[in-house]
């Protein structure tokens, strides 16, 4: 199907304006947090990211499909995104990995996209007023809805704050999971200076706790020695200790971390009786274990180039983030200190605890930004695991 010839669609915001592009992948309509990701590149990553359930996501980069979808980009088993927004649908794809074009994907995956939208002045709405509910009309159904019709619907749907959705992303039982880097994708740091972090392969046991867990944070986890089990969201710290694990990961996932139902009491049952490690979502799981108070961002933190502060080395990483609630640093126990910081907006990036053997980043490690800035972060926690006694 020729570009030009794509048929009509539209995306409704909730305080009433409507953009007007062309349909591709999914001819279905979906309701979402409307936001925005500065990334240049990685819209597979950004669509498969459990994390970005219930959200209709905006790409800021002007040209997305030029290099087609491939099987081993994907970080999830298929696309969590509500819907896709982007500024034009490139018709060629050119990439020797390539297996499917986007357009394809998406439809096979029953999610809807909109291109041909001015995402310039989308974005810039986004970032004055906030993130806000959004109604995507790509379906034949909607083409006879009026524009008011559509602003309605936007307006009806539920706000991102209190939505549990780590519940419905998360596992349906436990597995275990024993894959490292794909060949060919290996790290610098298994084989450079940094070889001496690694454990011998199965070396330890880690439990993950599944709250939409990227498959690459399972892949580092592997790649310093771990023996990894994944549970679900809703695992009580008991059963998780059942498992006997010498570690505990805490990983991303979408949502109002304050809405994750027993995550926080869970987590207060892990501290003190093994190491802790926690990322994205799990950190501000984390911070709410330890008596801190979680908020919603105005238009979040969604890109591949955010330059953080760790406070200890006075090193800035280049990282990757996605979320739209951050730790209040104003309402932290004693006993927890930050450790990094965003140097954007000064929000909290990174917890530890001062005594026990536990600590958490808000931005994603595994995702290679900078591009091997944060690795550091799993080796760390592969020396505490060990230092408490493997």
């Amino acid at each position: 199907m020729s570009l030009k010839t794509l048929p009509p669609a539209r995306l409704a915001l909730e305080d009433g304006a409507v953009y007007r592009g062309r349909a591709f992948g999914a001819r279905v309509d979906r309701f979402g947090e409307v936001v925005f990701n500065t990334s240049m590149a990685g819209y597979q990553e950004i669509l498969t990211d459990p994390s970005y359930a219930g959200q209709i996501v905006t790409m800021t980069y002007p040209l997305i499909g030029n290099y087609g979808v491939n099987p081993d980009d994907a970080e999830s088993a298929r696309p969590w995104v509500e819907g896709f927004v982007i500024r034009e649908l490139s018709a060629l794809r050119s990439n020797f990995r390539a297996q499917d074009d986007l357009t394809g994907y998406l439809a096979k995956a029953g999610v809807p996209g909109i291109e041909n939208l001015d995402t310039r002045a989308l974005t810039r709405k986004l970032r004055v007023a906030g993130v806000m509910r959004g109604y995507l009309a790509c379906g034949e159904a909607s083409e006879k809805c009026s524009d008011d019709d559509l602003v309605q619907l936007a307006r009806g749907g539920p706000s991102m704050e209190g939505l549990d959705l780590a519940s419905k992303v998360t596992c349906a039982k436990s597995y275990a999971w024993s894959d490292g880097f794909l060949p060919g994708y290996e790290r610098p740091e298994t084989a450079g200076p940094l070889a001496s972090v690694h454990a011998r392969p199965g070396e330890f046991h880690v439990v993950a706790v599944d709250y939409g867990i990227k498959l690459n944070i399972l892949r580092c986890l592997v790649a310093v020695g771990a023996k990894v089990t994944v549970v679900p969201s809703g695992t009580s710290a008991a059963e998780i200790l059942k498992h006997d694990p010498d570690g505990v990961f805490l990983s991303n996932g979408p949502g109002d971390p304050a809405a994750v139902q027993g995550a926080p009491e869970a987590i207060r049952g892990l501290l003190g009786k093994v190491p802790v490690f926690g990322i994205c979502l799990g950190h501000q799981l984390l911070g709410l274990a330890l008596g801190a108070k979680t908020y919603k961002l105005k238009f979040g933190h969604r890109g591949a180039n955010h330059p953080v502060l760790d406070q200890s080395t006075q090193k800035v990483e280049i990282t990757s983030q996605n979320h739209g609630f951050a730790v209040d640093p104003n309402k932290l126990p004693a006993e927890a200190e930050v450790t990094h910081i965003n140097l954007n907006d000064r929000t909290v990036e990174g917890l530890r605890h001062k005594e026990l053997p536990v600590f958490s980043v808000q931005y994603h490690p595994e995702a290679s930004p900078g591009p091997h800035d944060s690795f550091y972060l799993f080796a760390r926690f592969r020396d505490l695991v060990l230092k408490a006694g493997v």
